[in-house]
This record gives structure tokens, C-alpha cells and sequence, in this order.
């Protein structure tokens, strides 16, 4: 009987299989980032930060220990030999990390086909993207946080990373990273949404002058209503009785924004919420005055996908110990984590069977040296492991 279990390849050379050398390429002759490295190129880098997201390491002696112990197999995934401490130093303070996330940016339109979740059931979540933003704090003051200093002077820096998704894909197609003390509503002006658009956000990116040009353009948005926001009532539309008893309230309501010195009103819809499962209301603010307002919530709750979304990246590809204490190093580091993540992601698509996100990621990691079929062995663990312990007795017995 053939053992499907054993693989020409370790795991982390399977996982490194997804990325296109020729699109490696191209992006390091754009940014023309082996200009200067004569032994440490771009792709010899990438794989380097991408080994260093998977197996958890944080310390650059960790790091470039690791990989020493794959002297024998490195040579087969592009790099000669193991590089030094003050080589990946050296890499992530000079190598910019616009091009780590060109890679992943590449990368992210190769699979974007892959990704899409077939099971939604509104058709409007095919047409909606999700806007949020979360703080990577930092142990030294490299970048500025929000909020007062600390009275003992301990402060810490902290970087933000502003991210939209798709609801249909589930992955970030646009993050920028900034200083943690920049406000969420910046992040809106570089948004580009075809027409007919929903996007959805928290009322942190709250400006009028932003939803007065998506009203414009047919975009539609929906978010919270802050508690102190100064509104005018128009119309107040009747509820139906016999449903929607969670709709409380469901109006059109005018705001005003300034365009310099002069206001111009801006009409929205308001739609006060009670929320059952946490005993509290919520009030919406959408510029669709057509569909039902228990869609408008029901949108909103699939805001929590991006939530879901940080948390994977973070409990999975840990970002709480960086190899560099400046910018870019930093930066590399959470381009190559968001990599890690798409093509982690991209292998679960293609599995018949159902993992935990976590779950699958460890098993990558424990097993990253394996010669083992990634995709073989988390279709079916249990056989792959007892053909494992088969072939690892039969050769106990009769050694070759």
C-alpha cells in the first residue's frame, strides 16, 4: 500500500511553495531592494521573516539559530546558508518595507479568487467591505500613542494598523500602518470603493464631510451614531408590529459639516437598535434610506469579522516581541505576519476538512521541519499519523 504521509519537501518548504518566484521578482526590480545586498537578497529575507512568524521565534538569536539547525535544507528554498544576527539586523533597518507588503499585496490578488466565502446568505455582504483599526503596542517609545503620558514617564510606543476587508474574503485589501496616536478617520481618504458599496464601520471613523462624498458617489455606509452627535429630526417611519420588535426607532435625521467656514446638511437615516444578547441600545447611521432597517443591524453585526480577523493574526503570528527597534523593522515584521496569514489561509480553502484557524496553524508549526504532506495529513490526521508510526516500527524492525 503507498504511503502518502512521507513528502519530498519539510512543511515550511510546502507553505514557501504558494509564493511565486517570479513575483518575488518583480517586486524587488521595482523597488530595486537587492541594490546594495550582496548575501542577503530579498527572497533569502522574505524567507527568513516568514520562518520567524511561523515558528513563533522572538529574538534574532532565536531566529538565526533556527535557522542554522536547516543548514542541510536551505540550500533547496533559495538561501545558501543560514544568515547572521547582524545580517537580519542590518535587512530590516535598510530594506524597505514597502517591499514586503507589495509581496503581500501581490500575493493577495493571486489567491483573491480562492478566498471568497460561498455560504453568505445577504447579497449586499458580496458587495461589502469592513473598515477597523488595531494598535500593535511597542516596549520602547518608537512611535506616539494616543491618549495622555504616563505620569512615571513609562511610556510606551505603539503602531496602528488601519485594515479594510472584504466581507466575502475575510482578509485585509488595504492596511496602513501608522503611529498609534493617528485618528481612525484618516484612514477614510484612501479608501477606493466602486459604486454600489456598503462598508461598515465603528463610530470612531465618525466624519459628515467623508459620508457627504460617498452620498455623492452611491456608496453606501453604515456605523454608529455618537452619543454627543448633534442631529435634526425629519421623519419618523411607522413599525410594523408583528416583526422587527428589536427596531426601536427609525427615522431621517439631517447633520451638518463644514467646508471651511460654510455648513452644508447632510441627510442620513437613524435607527435606534436593542440589542438582547448584551441588554442595550444601539443607534445606527446609514445614507441608505431604502432597505430594512433590521438589515442595517444585521450588517452591522458582520463588523465583528474583522475583529475575529486581528485576533487570528495576533494569537496566531504573535507581534508582541519585534527583531528591530525602528520603523521599518517593525513594519517588515507585520507585512510578513499578514503574509504568513493569507497563505495559511489559502491552504484551509483548499482542505476538505473543517480546522479551527489555531488549530491548523499549530499543527503547521510543531510539525514545520516534517517531511510530512501538509494537505494530506490535516485532511485526514489520523491515518497519516498511525501510516506515520507504520512505516517508523517497520524500519525499528528491519533497518536499512
Amino acid at each position: 500500500m503507498k504511503n502518502t504521509h512521507f513528502f519530498g519537501q519539510p512543511i515550511f518548504s510546502q507553505i514557501l511553495s504558494l509564493i511565486d518566484r517570479s513575483l518575488v521578482f518583480k517586486v524587488k526590480s521595482k523597488h530595486q531592494s537587492d541594490r546594495y545586498y550582496k548575501c542577503f537578497d530579498t527572497w533569502q529575507h522574505l524567507v527568513t521573516m516568514l520562518y520567524c512568524s511561523f515558528s513563533g521565534a522572538s529574538s534574532l538569536r532565536e531566529l538565526s539559530t533556527g535557522l542554522l539547525a536547516w543548514q542541510n535544507r536551505l540550500v533547496h528554498i533559495g538561501m545558501p546558508k543560514a544568515p547572521r544576527r547582524s545580517t537580519i539586523s542590518d535587512g530590516n533597518m535598510r530594506r524597505p518595507s514597502e517591499v514586503f507588503k507589495d509581496v503581500y499585496l501581490a500575493l493577495f490578488e493571486k489567491y483573491r479568487s480562492v478566498l471568497p466565502d460561498s455560504r453568505l446568505k445577504m447579497d449586499v455582504l458580496k458587495k461589502l467591505f469592513i473598515v477597523d483599526s488595531t494598535v500593535i503596542s511597542l516596549f520602547k517609545d518608537i512611535l506616539k500613542v494616543a491618549g495622555r503620558p504616563r505620569k512615571d514617564g513609562r511610556s510606551k510606543g505603539g503602531i496602528k494598523a488601519h485594515v479594510m476587508i472584504h466581507a466575502a474574503e475575510l482578509m485585509p485589501c488595504l492596511v496602513r500602518l501608522t503611529e498609534g496616536s493617528k485618528h481612525d478617520h484618516t484612514f477614510l481618504k484612501h479608501l477606493n470603493l466602486p459604486v454600489g458599496s456598503y462598508l461598515v464601520m465603528d463610530k470612531g471613523y465618525t466624519d459628515y464631510h467623508q459620508y457627504a462624498r460617498w452620498t455623492e458617489r452611491g456608496i453606501y455606509f453604515i456605523t454608529r451614531m455618537k452619543n454627543n452627535a448633534i442631529f435634526e429630526s425629519l421623519e419618523e417611519f411607522d413599525l410594523p408590529e408583528h416583526k422587527d420588535q428589536e427596531i426601536l426607532k427609525d427615522e431621517t435625521v439631517t447633520v451638518q459639516y463644514k467646508i471651511g467656514t460654510e455648513k452644508h446638511p447632510l441627510k442620513l437615516r437613524r435607527i435606534a437598535y436593542w440589542d438582547e444578547k448584551n441588554q442595550k441600545t444601539l443607534v445606527f447611521m446609514t445614507n441608505n434610506l431604502e432597505i430594512e432597517a433590521s438589515t442595517v443591524a444585521a450588517i452591522y453585526k458582520y463588523r465583528w469579522q474583522i475583529e475575529l480577523l486581528f485576533k487570528r493574526l495576533k494569537q496566531n503570528f504573535p507581534l508582541k516581541y519585534f527583531l528591530g527597534d525602528n520603523q521599518n523593522a517593525i513594519e517588515i515584521q507585520i507585512w510578513c505576519a499578514l503574509i504568513s496569514l493569507l497563505l495559511m489561509e489559502v491552504i484551509r480553502k483548499q482542505l476538505k476538512r473543517n480546522w479551527a484557524f489555531s488549530n491548523m496553524v499549530a499543527m503547521a508549526r510543531f510539525h514545520l521541519a516534517s517531511y510530512v504532506h501538509l494537505t494530506n495529513f490535516l485532511n485526514n490526521p489520523d491515518k497519516e499519523l498511525q501510516e506515520n508510526l507504520l512505516k517508523a516500527n517497520q524500519t525499528a524492525l528491519f533497518p536499512t
